[in-house]
Protein backbone atom coordinates (compact mmCIF):
# COMPACT_ATOMS: atom_id res chain seq x y z
CA UNK A 1 0.00 0.00 0.00
CA UNK A 2 1.30 3.40 -0.89
CA UNK A 3 0.55 6.15 1.61
CA UNK A 4 0.94 9.46 -0.16
CA UNK A 5 0.31 12.95 1.08
CA UNK A 6 -2.73 14.78 -0.34
CA UNK A 7 -2.03 16.94 -3.35
CA UNK A 8 -3.98 20.00 -4.43
CA UNK A 9 -7.09 19.23 -6.46
CA UNK A 10 -9.84 21.26 -8.01
CA UNK A 11 -13.39 20.13 -7.44
CA UNK A 12 -16.30 21.20 -9.56
CA UNK A 13 -19.31 22.71 -7.77
CA UNK A 14 -21.14 19.39 -7.68
CA UNK A 15 -17.97 17.56 -6.59
CA UNK A 16 -18.59 14.92 -9.21
CA UNK A 17 -15.61 15.79 -11.37
CA UNK A 18 -12.16 15.86 -9.83
CA UNK A 19 -9.27 17.34 -11.79
CA UNK A 20 -6.11 15.87 -10.33
CA UNK A 21 -2.78 17.61 -10.51
CA UNK A 22 -1.25 14.17 -11.25
CA UNK A 23 -1.28 12.63 -14.73
CA UNK A 24 -4.22 10.39 -15.58
CA UNK A 25 -1.91 7.44 -16.21
CA UNK A 26 0.21 6.22 -13.31
CA UNK A 27 3.27 4.66 -14.92
CA UNK A 28 4.33 3.13 -11.61
CA UNK A 29 1.18 1.04 -11.31
CA UNK A 30 1.78 -2.59 -12.27
CA UNK A 31 -0.05 -4.51 -14.97
CA UNK A 32 -2.81 -2.00 -15.78
CA UNK A 33 -5.67 -3.19 -18.01
CA UNK A 34 -4.30 -6.71 -18.19
CA UNK A 35 -7.53 -8.25 -19.52
CA UNK A 36 -7.90 -6.20 -22.70
CA UNK A 37 -5.40 -8.44 -24.50
CA UNK A 38 -4.92 -12.19 -24.81
CA UNK A 39 -7.24 -15.19 -24.67
CA UNK A 40 -10.53 -14.50 -22.86
CA UNK A 41 -11.02 -18.16 -21.94
CA UNK A 42 -7.53 -18.24 -20.45
CA UNK A 43 -8.22 -15.08 -18.42
CA UNK A 44 -11.51 -16.52 -17.14
CA UNK A 45 -9.95 -19.87 -16.22
CA UNK A 46 -6.96 -18.30 -14.46
CA UNK A 47 -9.01 -15.73 -12.55
CA UNK A 48 -11.81 -18.12 -11.61
CA UNK A 49 -9.40 -20.99 -10.93
CA UNK A 50 -7.24 -19.05 -8.52
CA UNK A 51 -10.33 -17.48 -6.99
CA UNK A 52 -11.86 -20.92 -6.56
CA UNK A 53 -8.76 -22.19 -4.77
CA UNK A 54 -9.01 -19.33 -2.31
CA UNK A 55 -12.76 -19.72 -1.83
CA UNK A 56 -12.50 -23.48 -1.56
CA UNK A 57 -9.89 -23.15 1.17
CA UNK A 58 -12.06 -20.72 3.13
CA UNK A 59 -15.21 -22.78 2.76
CA UNK A 60 -13.38 -26.05 3.35
CA UNK A 61 -12.27 -24.71 6.70
CA UNK A 62 -15.86 -23.65 7.38
CA UNK A 63 -16.96 -27.18 6.43
CA UNK A 64 -14.27 -28.65 8.68
CA UNK A 65 -15.43 -26.38 11.48
CA UNK A 66 -18.97 -27.72 11.05
CA UNK A 67 -17.57 -31.24 11.10
CA UNK A 68 -15.83 -30.53 14.41
CA UNK A 69 -19.06 -29.24 15.92
CA UNK A 70 -21.12 -32.15 14.54
CA UNK A 71 -18.81 -34.59 16.30
CA UNK A 72 -19.64 -33.05 19.64
CA UNK A 73 -22.91 -34.98 19.08
CA UNK A 74 -25.14 -32.11 20.18
CA UNK A 75 -27.92 -31.32 17.65
CA UNK A 76 -28.44 -27.95 19.34
CA UNK A 77 -24.91 -26.87 18.35
CA UNK A 78 -25.21 -27.89 14.71
CA UNK A 79 -28.63 -26.25 14.51
CA UNK A 80 -27.15 -23.11 16.11
CA UNK A 81 -24.60 -22.93 13.29
CA UNK A 82 -27.43 -23.13 10.77
CA UNK A 83 -29.40 -20.33 12.44
CA UNK A 84 -26.34 -18.08 12.90
CA UNK A 85 -25.26 -18.69 9.29
CA UNK A 86 -28.67 -17.58 8.02
CA UNK A 87 -28.13 -14.14 9.57
CA UNK A 88 -24.44 -14.13 8.68
CA UNK A 89 -25.30 -14.51 5.01
CA UNK A 90 -27.28 -11.26 5.18
CA UNK A 91 -24.24 -9.44 6.57
CA UNK A 92 -21.93 -10.90 3.96
CA UNK A 93 -24.41 -10.04 1.18
CA UNK A 94 -24.07 -6.34 2.02
CA UNK A 95 -20.28 -6.63 1.96
CA UNK A 96 -20.33 -8.47 -1.35
CA UNK A 97 -22.63 -5.85 -2.88
CA UNK A 98 -20.29 -3.00 -1.99
CA UNK A 99 -17.33 -5.04 -3.23
CA UNK A 100 -19.09 -5.60 -6.57
CA UNK A 101 -19.58 -1.86 -6.96
CA UNK A 102 -15.95 -1.20 -6.06
CA UNK A 103 -14.65 -3.79 -8.52
CA UNK A 104 -16.90 -2.70 -11.40
CA UNK A 105 -16.00 1.00 -11.21
CA UNK A 106 -12.30 0.55 -10.41
CA UNK A 107 -11.99 -2.04 -13.19
CA UNK A 108 -13.46 0.40 -15.73
CA UNK A 109 -11.12 3.17 -14.56
CA UNK A 110 -8.13 0.86 -14.92
CA UNK A 111 -9.33 -0.23 -18.36
CA UNK A 112 -9.46 3.45 -19.35
CA UNK A 113 -5.95 3.89 -17.83
CA UNK A 114 -7.16 6.36 -15.19
CA UNK A 115 -5.04 4.76 -12.47
CA UNK A 116 -4.80 7.83 -10.22
CA UNK A 117 -8.57 8.20 -10.08
CA UNK A 118 -8.94 4.47 -9.47
CA UNK A 119 -6.63 4.58 -6.45
CA UNK A 120 -8.26 7.65 -4.91
CA UNK A 121 -11.81 6.41 -5.40
CA UNK A 122 -10.94 2.97 -4.04
CA UNK A 123 -9.32 4.42 -0.91
CA UNK A 124 -12.19 6.82 -0.30
CA UNK A 125 -14.96 4.28 -0.78
CA UNK A 126 -13.35 1.80 1.59
CA UNK A 127 -14.00 4.31 4.38
CA UNK A 128 -17.69 4.11 3.51
CA UNK A 129 -17.55 0.31 3.45
CA UNK A 130 -16.06 0.17 6.94
CA UNK A 131 -18.65 2.60 8.34
CA UNK A 132 -21.62 0.76 6.84
CA UNK A 133 -20.51 -2.69 7.97
CA UNK A 134 -19.62 -1.44 11.46
CA UNK A 135 -23.17 -0.17 11.95
CA UNK A 136 -24.68 -3.35 10.48
CA UNK A 137 -22.49 -5.63 12.58
CA UNK A 138 -23.30 -3.84 15.83
CA UNK A 139 -27.04 -3.82 15.08
CA UNK A 140 -26.95 -7.55 14.38
CA UNK A 141 -25.18 -8.20 17.69
CA UNK A 142 -27.71 -6.12 19.64
CA UNK A 143 -30.80 -7.69 18.07
CA UNK A 144 -29.38 -11.18 17.46
CA UNK A 145 -31.72 -12.96 19.86
CA UNK A 146 -34.85 -11.32 18.43
CA UNK A 147 -33.83 -12.12 14.85
CA UNK A 148 -33.07 -15.75 15.71
CA UNK A 149 -36.43 -16.23 17.43
CA UNK A 150 -38.12 -15.07 14.22
CA UNK A 151 -36.21 -17.79 12.36
CA UNK A 152 -37.54 -20.40 14.76
CA UNK A 153 -34.54 -20.84 17.08
CA UNK A 154 -35.42 -22.06 20.55
CA UNK A 155 -33.74 -23.29 23.73
CA UNK A 156 -30.06 -24.18 23.66
CA UNK A 157 -29.80 -23.63 19.89
CA UNK A 158 -31.01 -20.05 20.41
CA UNK A 159 -28.54 -19.42 23.25
CA UNK A 160 -25.58 -20.84 21.33
CA UNK A 161 -26.37 -18.98 18.10
CA UNK A 162 -26.88 -15.71 20.00
CA UNK A 163 -23.54 -16.04 21.76
CA UNK A 164 -21.78 -16.74 18.47
CA UNK A 165 -23.27 -13.65 16.79
CA UNK A 166 -22.50 -11.45 19.81
CA UNK A 167 -18.81 -12.26 19.34
CA UNK A 168 -18.49 -12.30 15.54
CA UNK A 169 -20.88 -9.60 14.26
CA UNK A 170 -19.05 -6.49 15.58
CA UNK A 171 -16.03 -7.56 13.50
CA UNK A 172 -17.96 -7.52 10.22
CA UNK A 173 -15.79 -4.62 8.87
CA UNK A 174 -12.86 -7.06 8.75
CA UNK A 175 -14.82 -9.29 6.36
CA UNK A 176 -15.77 -6.38 4.10
CA UNK A 177 -12.27 -4.88 4.05
CA UNK A 178 -10.70 -8.23 3.23
CA UNK A 179 -13.16 -8.73 0.37
CA UNK A 180 -12.38 -5.26 -0.95
CA UNK A 181 -8.63 -5.92 -0.88
CA UNK A 182 -9.10 -9.16 -2.80
CA UNK A 183 -11.34 -7.38 -5.33
CA UNK A 184 -8.72 -4.68 -5.93
CA UNK A 185 -6.09 -7.34 -6.55
CA UNK A 186 -8.39 -8.96 -9.12
CA UNK A 187 -8.99 -5.55 -10.72
CA UNK A 188 -5.28 -5.18 -11.48
CA UNK A 189 -5.10 -8.79 -12.66
CA UNK A 190 -3.08 -10.15 -9.73
CA UNK A 191 -4.97 -13.43 -9.40
CA UNK A 192 -2.20 -15.10 -7.40
CA UNK A 193 -2.14 -12.59 -4.57
CA UNK A 194 -5.93 -12.37 -4.53
CA UNK A 195 -5.96 -16.11 -3.93
CA UNK A 196 -3.24 -15.89 -1.29
CA UNK A 197 -5.21 -13.32 0.70
CA UNK A 198 -8.06 -15.79 1.22
CA UNK A 199 -5.68 -18.71 1.76
CA UNK A 200 -4.10 -16.90 4.71
CA UNK A 201 -7.45 -16.67 6.47
CA UNK A 202 -8.20 -20.32 5.77
CA UNK A 203 -4.78 -21.36 7.09
CA UNK A 204 -5.25 -19.47 10.36
CA UNK A 205 -8.72 -20.96 10.87
CA UNK A 206 -7.53 -24.48 10.09
CA UNK A 207 -4.92 -24.22 12.85
CA UNK A 208 -7.02 -22.46 15.49
CA UNK A 209 -10.36 -24.28 15.11
CA UNK A 210 -9.37 -27.68 16.55
CA UNK A 211 -7.24 -26.05 19.24
CA UNK A 212 -10.02 -23.79 20.51
CA UNK A 213 -12.98 -26.13 19.92
CA UNK A 214 -11.45 -29.36 21.21
CA UNK A 215 -8.20 -28.39 22.95
CA UNK A 216 -9.77 -25.67 25.13
CA UNK A 217 -13.31 -27.17 24.98
CA UNK A 218 -14.77 -23.83 23.90
CA UNK A 219 -17.32 -25.14 21.38
CA UNK A 220 -18.96 -22.41 19.30
CA UNK A 221 -17.17 -19.73 21.30
CA UNK A 222 -13.85 -21.15 20.10
CA UNK A 223 -15.14 -21.18 16.53
CA UNK A 224 -16.12 -17.52 16.88
CA UNK A 225 -12.71 -16.49 18.21
CA UNK A 226 -10.98 -18.41 15.42
CA UNK A 227 -13.18 -16.63 12.87
CA UNK A 228 -12.23 -13.18 14.20
CA UNK A 229 -8.50 -13.92 14.22
CA UNK A 230 -8.53 -15.37 10.71
CA UNK A 231 -10.33 -12.31 9.36
CA UNK A 232 -7.75 -10.07 11.00
CA UNK A 233 -4.97 -12.04 9.31
CA UNK A 234 -6.66 -11.58 5.92
CA UNK A 235 -6.75 -7.79 6.30
CA UNK A 236 -3.09 -7.58 7.36
CA UNK A 237 -1.92 -9.74 4.47
CA UNK A 238 -4.12 -7.75 2.07
CA UNK A 239 -2.29 -4.54 2.95
CA UNK A 240 1.04 -6.18 2.19
CA UNK A 241 -0.23 -7.63 -1.11
CA UNK A 242 -1.60 -4.30 -2.37
CA UNK A 243 1.57 -2.34 -1.66
CA UNK A 244 3.24 -3.21 -4.97
CA UNK A 245 0.23 -2.08 -7.02
CA UNK A 246 -0.18 1.29 -5.29
CA UNK A 247 -3.96 0.88 -5.26
CA UNK A 248 -4.50 2.34 -1.78
CA UNK A 249 -3.50 5.59 -0.12
CA UNK A 250 -4.62 7.69 2.82
CA UNK A 251 -8.29 8.45 2.08
CA UNK A 252 -8.89 12.01 0.90
CA UNK A 253 -12.04 13.54 2.36
CA UNK A 254 -12.96 15.39 -0.83
CA UNK A 255 -12.94 12.11 -2.75
CA UNK A 256 -15.48 10.34 -0.51
CA UNK A 257 -18.57 12.04 -1.97
CA UNK A 258 -17.77 11.56 -5.70
CA UNK A 259 -16.46 8.04 -5.09
CA UNK A 260 -19.60 7.12 -3.15
CA UNK A 261 -21.86 8.50 -5.88
CA UNK A 262 -20.07 6.71 -8.70
CA UNK A 263 -19.43 3.39 -6.96
CA UNK A 264 -22.70 3.53 -5.05
CA UNK A 265 -24.63 3.64 -8.33
CA UNK A 266 -23.48 0.06 -8.86
CA UNK A 267 -23.09 -0.97 -5.21
CA UNK A 268 -26.62 -0.15 -4.02
CA UNK A 269 -28.39 -2.30 -6.62
CA UNK A 270 -25.71 -4.97 -6.05
CA UNK A 271 -26.43 -4.93 -2.30
CA UNK A 272 -30.13 -5.25 -3.00
CA UNK A 273 -29.34 -8.09 -5.40
CA UNK A 274 -27.16 -9.98 -2.95
CA UNK A 275 -29.57 -9.51 -0.05
CA UNK A 276 -32.19 -11.43 -1.99
CA UNK A 277 -30.40 -14.79 -1.69
CA UNK A 278 -30.01 -14.81 2.12
CA UNK A 279 -33.51 -13.38 2.55
CA UNK A 280 -34.84 -16.30 0.52
CA UNK A 281 -32.70 -18.53 2.72
CA UNK A 282 -34.33 -17.05 5.83
CA UNK A 283 -37.73 -18.14 4.57
CA UNK A 284 -36.41 -21.62 3.87
CA UNK A 285 -34.82 -21.85 7.34
CA UNK A 286 -38.07 -20.69 8.95
CA UNK A 287 -40.12 -23.38 7.20
CA UNK A 288 -37.44 -26.02 7.83
CA UNK A 289 -37.33 -25.23 11.57
CA UNK A 290 -40.86 -26.58 11.90
CA UNK A 291 -39.52 -30.08 11.31
CA UNK A 292 -37.05 -30.09 14.22
CA UNK A 293 -33.33 -29.73 14.87
CA UNK A 294 -32.39 -32.67 12.65
CA UNK A 295 -33.96 -30.96 9.64
CA UNK A 296 -32.05 -27.74 10.42
CA UNK A 297 -28.85 -29.77 10.81
CA UNK A 298 -29.41 -31.38 7.41
CA UNK A 299 -29.96 -27.99 5.82
CA UNK A 300 -26.83 -26.66 7.55
CA UNK A 301 -24.83 -29.59 6.16
CA UNK A 302 -25.95 -28.73 2.62
CA UNK A 303 -25.13 -25.07 3.23
CA UNK A 304 -21.56 -26.09 4.11
CA UNK A 305 -21.12 -28.52 1.21
CA UNK A 306 -22.36 -26.14 -1.50
CA UNK A 307 -19.67 -23.42 -1.22
CA UNK A 308 -16.89 -26.01 -1.35
CA UNK A 309 -18.43 -28.04 -4.15
CA UNK A 310 -19.24 -24.99 -6.26
CA UNK A 311 -16.31 -22.77 -5.36
CA UNK A 312 -15.41 -22.43 -9.04
CA UNK A 313 -18.92 -21.26 -9.97
CA UNK A 314 -19.00 -18.75 -7.14
CA UNK A 315 -15.49 -17.58 -8.02
CA UNK A 316 -16.65 -16.89 -11.58
CA UNK A 317 -19.01 -14.18 -10.35
CA UNK A 318 -16.20 -12.27 -8.69
CA UNK A 319 -13.55 -13.04 -11.29
CA UNK A 320 -15.21 -12.24 -14.62
CA UNK A 321 -16.40 -8.84 -13.39
CA UNK A 322 -12.97 -7.18 -13.73
CA UNK A 323 -12.51 -8.85 -17.14
CA UNK A 324 -15.82 -7.45 -18.37
CA UNK A 325 -15.33 -4.01 -16.85
CA UNK A 326 -11.77 -3.57 -18.15
CA UNK A 327 -12.81 -4.48 -21.69
CA UNK A 328 -15.89 -2.28 -21.48
CA UNK A 329 -13.72 0.62 -20.29
CA UNK A 330 -11.35 -0.03 -23.19
CA UNK A 331 -14.25 -0.13 -25.68
CA UNK A 332 -13.70 -3.80 -26.62
CA UNK A 333 -17.29 -4.98 -26.54
CA UNK A 334 -16.72 -8.18 -28.49
CA UNK A 335 -14.46 -9.39 -25.67
CA UNK A 336 -17.20 -8.62 -23.15
CA UNK A 337 -19.55 -10.93 -25.06
CA UNK A 338 -16.88 -13.62 -25.27
CA UNK A 339 -16.38 -13.43 -21.49
CA UNK A 340 -20.05 -14.21 -20.84
CA UNK A 341 -20.01 -17.18 -23.21
CA UNK A 342 -16.86 -18.59 -21.62
CA UNK A 343 -18.33 -18.23 -18.12
CA UNK A 344 -21.53 -20.09 -18.98
CA UNK A 345 -19.61 -22.95 -20.62
CA UNK A 346 -17.39 -23.38 -17.57
CA UNK A 347 -20.42 -23.23 -15.24
CA UNK A 348 -22.07 -26.14 -17.02
CA UNK A 349 -18.90 -28.22 -16.95
CA UNK A 350 -18.34 -27.56 -13.24
CA UNK A 351 -21.89 -28.52 -12.25
CA UNK A 352 -21.78 -31.80 -14.21
CA UNK A 353 -18.48 -32.79 -12.60
CA UNK A 354 -19.68 -31.86 -9.10
CA UNK A 355 -22.96 -33.75 -9.56
CA UNK A 356 -21.10 -36.91 -10.51
CA UNK A 357 -18.78 -36.68 -7.49
CA UNK A 358 -21.46 -35.94 -4.88
CA UNK A 359 -23.78 -38.63 -6.19
CA UNK A 360 -20.99 -41.22 -6.10
CA UNK A 361 -19.83 -40.34 -2.57
CA UNK A 362 -23.07 -39.34 -0.83
CA UNK A 363 -22.91 -42.29 1.59
CA UNK A 364 -19.46 -41.38 3.00
CA UNK A 365 -20.68 -37.77 3.28
CA UNK A 366 -23.57 -38.93 5.50
CA UNK A 367 -21.15 -40.77 7.79
CA UNK A 368 -18.67 -37.91 7.76
CA UNK A 369 -21.17 -35.44 9.22
CA UNK A 370 -22.95 -37.94 11.46
CA UNK A 371 -26.30 -37.25 9.81
CA UNK A 372 -29.32 -38.66 11.65
CA UNK A 373 -33.01 -39.12 10.97
CA UNK A 374 -34.48 -36.76 8.42
CA UNK A 375 -31.06 -35.18 7.85
CA UNK A 376 -30.04 -38.37 6.01
CA UNK A 377 -32.91 -37.97 3.54
CA UNK A 378 -32.17 -34.28 3.05
CA UNK A 379 -28.47 -34.71 2.30
CA UNK A 380 -29.05 -37.77 0.09
CA UNK A 381 -31.66 -35.99 -2.04
CA UNK A 382 -29.36 -33.03 -2.50
CA UNK A 383 -26.26 -35.03 -3.44
CA UNK A 384 -28.04 -37.35 -5.87
CA UNK A 385 -30.53 -35.05 -7.58
CA UNK A 386 -31.00 -31.47 -6.45
CA UNK A 387 -27.34 -30.58 -6.98
CA UNK A 388 -28.21 -30.29 -10.69
CA UNK A 389 -30.25 -27.16 -9.91
CA UNK A 390 -27.02 -25.30 -9.21
CA UNK A 391 -26.46 -25.05 -12.96
CA UNK A 392 -29.32 -22.55 -12.91
CA UNK A 393 -27.88 -20.87 -9.81
CA UNK A 394 -24.71 -20.45 -11.85
CA UNK A 395 -26.69 -18.99 -14.75
CA UNK A 396 -28.25 -16.48 -12.39
CA UNK A 397 -24.95 -15.48 -10.75
CA UNK A 398 -23.02 -15.10 -14.00
CA UNK A 399 -25.88 -13.13 -15.54
CA UNK A 400 -25.94 -10.84 -12.50
CA UNK A 401 -22.22 -10.20 -12.95
CA UNK A 402 -22.85 -9.20 -16.54
CA UNK A 403 -25.70 -6.88 -15.53
CA UNK A 404 -23.62 -5.20 -12.81
CA UNK A 405 -20.62 -4.60 -15.06
CA UNK A 406 -22.48 -3.61 -18.23
CA UNK A 407 -24.58 -0.82 -16.77
CA UNK A 408 -27.77 -2.74 -15.90
CA UNK A 409 -27.50 -3.41 -12.13
CA UNK A 410 -31.27 -3.13 -11.65
CA UNK A 411 -31.73 -6.24 -13.81
CA UNK A 412 -29.71 -8.29 -11.35
CA UNK A 413 -31.71 -6.80 -8.47
CA UNK A 414 -34.99 -7.72 -10.15
CA UNK A 415 -33.98 -11.29 -10.95
CA UNK A 416 -32.49 -12.04 -7.54
CA UNK A 417 -35.46 -10.64 -5.66
CA UNK A 418 -37.78 -12.44 -8.03
CA UNK A 419 -36.01 -15.65 -7.15
CA UNK A 420 -36.04 -14.86 -3.40
CA UNK A 421 -39.77 -14.05 -3.35
CA UNK A 422 -41.82 -15.43 -6.25
CA UNK A 423 -39.23 -18.15 -6.84
CA UNK A 424 -38.95 -19.18 -3.18
CA UNK A 425 -41.90 -18.38 -0.92
CA UNK A 426 -44.76 -20.01 -2.86
CA UNK A 427 -42.63 -22.99 -3.91
CA UNK A 428 -41.29 -23.57 -0.40
CA UNK A 429 -44.71 -23.04 1.21
CA UNK A 430 -46.32 -25.62 -1.06
CA UNK A 431 -43.38 -27.97 -0.60
CA UNK A 432 -43.59 -27.68 3.21
CA UNK A 433 -46.87 -29.61 3.06
CA UNK A 434 -44.79 -32.60 1.96
CA UNK A 435 -42.12 -32.24 4.64
CA UNK A 436 -38.51 -31.01 4.50
CA UNK A 437 -37.93 -32.88 1.22
CA UNK A 438 -40.73 -30.89 -0.37
CA UNK A 439 -39.13 -27.66 0.85
CA UNK A 440 -35.86 -28.46 -0.93
CA UNK A 441 -37.60 -29.53 -4.14
CA UNK A 442 -39.68 -26.35 -4.15
CA UNK A 443 -36.59 -24.19 -3.63
CA UNK A 444 -34.85 -25.90 -6.57
CA UNK A 445 -37.79 -25.45 -8.94
CA UNK A 446 -37.83 -21.71 -8.25
CA UNK A 447 -34.19 -21.20 -9.14
CA UNK A 448 -34.59 -23.17 -12.40
CA UNK A 449 -37.23 -20.68 -13.52
CA UNK A 450 -35.41 -17.47 -12.62
CA UNK A 451 -31.94 -18.69 -13.60
CA UNK A 452 -33.17 -19.46 -17.11
CA UNK A 453 -34.87 -16.08 -17.54
CA UNK A 454 -31.79 -14.25 -16.25
CA UNK A 455 -29.49 -15.98 -18.74
CA UNK A 456 -31.79 -15.17 -21.66
CA UNK A 457 -31.87 -11.53 -20.59
CA UNK A 458 -28.08 -11.42 -20.26
CA UNK A 459 -27.69 -12.61 -23.85
CA UNK A 460 -30.10 -9.88 -24.95
CA UNK A 461 -28.12 -7.22 -23.08
CA UNK A 462 -24.88 -8.44 -24.68
CA UNK A 463 -26.40 -8.32 -28.16
CA UNK A 464 -27.57 -4.71 -27.60
CA UNK A 465 -24.18 -3.38 -26.47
Amino acid sequence: MSLTAPSPAKISPDASTVQDSEPAVDLKATRPARFVHGSIMRHVIVMAGTGAIGLMAVFAVDLLNFWYISHLHDPALTAAIGFAAALGYVQVAVSIGMTIGLGAVIGRLIGARRIIRARRFASAFMVVMIAVTAVLGCLTAVFASAFLVLLGARGEALAQATGFLHLVSPFLPLVCYGMAQSALLRCVGDARRSMQVTLVGAFVSAILDPILIFGFHMGLTGAAISTILSRSAVVLFGFVSLREHRMLEWPRLWAIAPATRQIGAVALPAIATNLATPVGGLFTTHFMSGFGLEAISGQATIDRIVPVAFAFVFALTGSVGPIMSQNLGAGKKDRVRETLYASLKLTGLCVLLTWAILAAFHTPILHLFAAKGVAIRIVTLFCCWLVASYFFVGLLFVSNTAFNNLGHPLYSTAFNWGRATLGTIPFVWIGSHYGPIGILVGQSLGVVLFGSFAALTAFRVIRRI
